[in-house]
This record gives structure tokens, C-alpha cells and sequence, in this order.
């Protein structure tokens, strides 16, 4: 087994479970320098990707996901509503370009897209490029006709997260396979088009299913570009309201690890950063967080506003990544 203690960043694909454990478990600052150390070796060290995120579609998803506001079979107050006309979304690709952001990601809450709904999915991917914007869509299971069509309407992202570890994965959704998920990510990446994959934490997993989670992202045949960690937000009416809060410090060692692992990718700080402290933040951008989601929502749940990040940048150092920085990865 590797020394965890040593610092190496090259490019790997046959992380064990055991062996990240280790790295979880160094001493906290020898974590955080080593996460840092790879972090430079890779990225500016003070600067951080803006994205904003759409909900194109909302509410009404069939799946069981424990954690979503948006599964139909769950009293949560979210409204089922049809998909937007591109040209507000559009218009709110706009706003959201020249609020900062250099890339542009649009959620909708399907198990998979029709093949009637991808005309105007695309005339949104085309639009939003055409403002200057990366372009990013998360929209459920792809088939690999469909994924090969949205790379021809010039789609730069797809996110379609993992969620956990696959042993844990059953707690979480049965209305989707762990396999599914990873062979609409191959789908993606056979199109030519740039993946984000992450998932969330605090769901009342183990330590060892973050490692496992960790394990799966990075031993897929090429890292996904961007990583988004998520922090569970809690919703009423959600089977996961209630579960008990993830330490903040482990959440932190997650997105250190997924640095060390994944050195070359967008490691986003996702969901749950308005319940976090700036504090807890800053730990994070230390970790080698380099990407946020800015704006007041994120699909239905709140995120802190674009002045309050503007503020916390301002305290740290921290500037927007230009897009010429980023578009790698």
C-alpha cells in the first residue's frame, strides 16, 4: 500500500478503499497541506470557477431519491412545473454571465429526457453558448443516441452525480441502478463530452461508503472534470429529514481527499453551503475546493447570494476563474 503520508499528484486509477481510509485519517493539517500542495502543483491557488444553476424542469421526478424535494411520492411543498421556454432561459443565462458566472448548468427533474423534449434542450445548449458561456445539463439516465445529440448541439458538461458509495446506494434510491448511473456517465463520455460527477454526504453514511464513493469517481476510466461535493440539505418531507448532521470537519476532509485523488478537477463546493459558516468555507478553498455555485437557489433549495459570496471572496483573496483558466476542466 502507498505511504499517505508521501506527497505525490500524478494521475491514478487504482485507488483501494483501504488506502483512502489512511488519508482520511492523517492528522488534519497534514491532510490539508498535502491537499493544498496538490492543489497548486494544478490550479491557481486563489481562484474559484462560478457556476449558476438553472431548474429548467421542476418537481413531479418518479424516482425515490431519500434526498430530493423533487420526487413526486414525497409532501415537500415543490410544485410539478413544465419545462421553461428557452428563451427564459436564455434570458437567465444572461443575467446570471453578468453576474460573474462562466458556466451555466440546467437541471431538470426526469428519470430520463423524451426524445421529444431534447429540440428544445438543445435550442437552450445553443443559446446559452452563444452568450459565451460553458454549457452544462443534468437531465437524468441518457440514452447514447441522446447523449450524442446533445454533444452535436455543442453541450460542453453533463452532470449525473453517483450519490455514494455503491454499498450504500440502496439506502438512497431503488428506483435507478448504481450501474445505470455509471453507464449513462459512459454514454457522456463516448459523445465527447465533458463529465461532472459527484454526490452528497451526510446521508447517513459511513466513513468507509465516502471512501467508497471517492474510490468509484476516481477509478473511472478518465476523472470527471468537476466533482461537485455536496453537504445533504435537509427538506420536510424528505425520508432523509431528520438524519443526524455531518461533522463540519469531515466534510472538509472529504473535499481534501477528493483533491489528492482527483488532482486535475473542478473539486465544487455544491449544495449545503448556506447552512455553512464562511469559516467553514474558507477550510474548504484551503482543502482545494476551486468551484462554487452562485446565485440565490440551487434547483429548490436555497444558496447563499451572489453579494455574500462577492464579500467572502473579497475577505479571502479569492477572485472568479476566468474562463480561459477553466475550460480543461
Amino acid at each position: 500500500m502507498a505511504d499517505a503520508s508521501a506527497l505525490p499528484a500524478e494521475i491514478r486509477h487504482d485507488w483501494s478503499v483501504a488506502e483512502v481510509e489512511q488519508l482520511f485519517a492523517l492528522p488534519f493539517n497534514d491532510l490539508m497541506f498535502r491537499a493544498q500542495t496538490v492543489h497548486r502543483a494544478h490550479f491557481p491557488a486563489n481562484q474559484v470557477q462560478l457556476s449558476t444553476l438553472l431548474s429548467i424542469k421542476t418537481g413531479g421526478c418518479p424516482e425515490d431519491c431519500a434526498y430530493c424535494p423533487q420526487a413526486a411520492r414525497y409532501d415537500t411543498g415543490v410544485e410539478a412545473q413544465k419545462l421553461m421556454q428557452v428563451e427564459t432561459v436564455i434570458a437567465e443565462a444572461k443575467r446570471a454571465k453578468e453576474a460573474g458566472a462562466s458556466r451555466y448548468c440546467m437541471g431538470a427533474a426526469w428519470r430520463e429526457p423524451k426524445d421529444r423534449d431534447l429540440d428544445a434542450i438543445c435550442d437552450m445548449v445553443q443559446g446559452v453558448k452563444a452568450l459565451g458561456l460553458e454549457t452544462c445539463m443534468t437531465l437524468g439516465m441518457l440514452t447514447e443516441p441522446q447523449a450524442q445529440r446533445l454533444k452535436q448541439a455543442g453541450l460542453d458538461y453533463y452532470n449525473h452525480n453517483i450519490d455514494t458509495s455503491p454499498e450504500y446506494y440502496g439506502e438512497i434510491i431503488t428506483t435507478r441502478t448504481y450501474q445505470e448511473r455509471l453507464d449513462t456517465l459512459a454514454h457522456v463520455r463516448d459523445a465527447g463530452m465533458k463529465v461532472c460527477c459527484g454526490g452528497i454526504v451526510g446521508m447517513g453514511e459511513s466513513a468507509r461508503d465516502r471512501a467508497g464513493m471517492l474510490v468509484t469517481l476516481a477509478n473511472l476510466p478518465h476523472h470527471p472534470e468537476s466533482v461537485p461535493i455536496n453537504m445533504l440539505v435537509q427538506v420536510h418531507g424528505t425520508p432523509l429529514d431528520g438524519t443526524n448532521a455531518l461533522d463540519p470537519i469531515e466534510f472538509v476532509r472529504t473535499i481534501a481527499v477528493a483533491r489528492i485523488m482527483m488532482p486535475k478537477s473542478m473539486v465544487r463546493l455544491s449544495a449545503g453551503r448556506e447552512e455553512m459558516s464562511d469559516e467553514l468555507q474558507a477550510l474548504c478553498f484551503l482543502a482545494g475546493a476551486n468551484s462554487i455555485f452562485c446565485g440565490p437557489k440551487l434547483l429548490t433549495t436555497p444558496n447563499p447570494g451572489r453579494d455574500h459570496d462577492s464579500q467572502l471572496f473579497d475577505r479571502l483573496g479569492i477572485e472568479p476563474m476566468p474562463l480561459e483558466t477553466h475550460a480543461h476542466g
